[in-house]
């Protein structure tokens, strides 16, 4: 087996879970994913926790207000690297993408995705076979516990 070319990201830990799309579901969600960064050796008192938590509580929600589909869930994916979590959140529409511009959302849309902005490394929009994924990333200088 070969070494992959360019700069390799050591795969830690990944999470994935599928909630129903209702604000139940997505309370749940961030309520798993805290719970899931802590048995990663995240403890809830960090800086890395918190802004996780709020994350998948912005894009939960966003994909239970915009992304419902009837009879359709929503998915959570957390995938801890060395030096990033990426968190991903899935929902069956198309019809709904954000634009990756969150200043240029009209103020009706709300504050979700200038909160996901602000405290993002990155973030953005994947298609998929069925609907689409945001995802956001967060650095992170910690030593994860195998």
């Amino acid at each position: 087996m070969t070494a992959p070319s360019g700069p390799a990201r050591t795969l830690v830990r990944v999470f994935t879970q599928r909630f129903s799309c209702t604000r139940r579901g997505a309370r749940l969600a961030r309520q798993l994913a805290l719970v899931e960064l802590h048995d990663w050796g995240v403890p809830e008192s960090t800086a890395l926790s918190a802004d996780a938590g709020l994350l998948v509580a912005e894009l939960a929600a966003n994909a239970v207000v915009h992304g419902r589909v009837p009879g359709r869930d929503f998915e959570l994916r957390m995938t801890l690297l060395a030096g990033v979590l990426r968190i991903e959140v899935s929902d069956a529409s198309r019809d709904r993408r954000p634009a990756v511009r969150p200043h240029a959302h009209q103020a009706e849309s709300g504050y979700g995705l200038r909160i996901v902005d602000a405290v993002a490394a990155d973030w953005g929009v994947m298609d998929r076979l069925i609907g689409k994924t945001v995802w956001a990333e967060l650095t992170h200088r910690l030593g994860v516990r195998r």
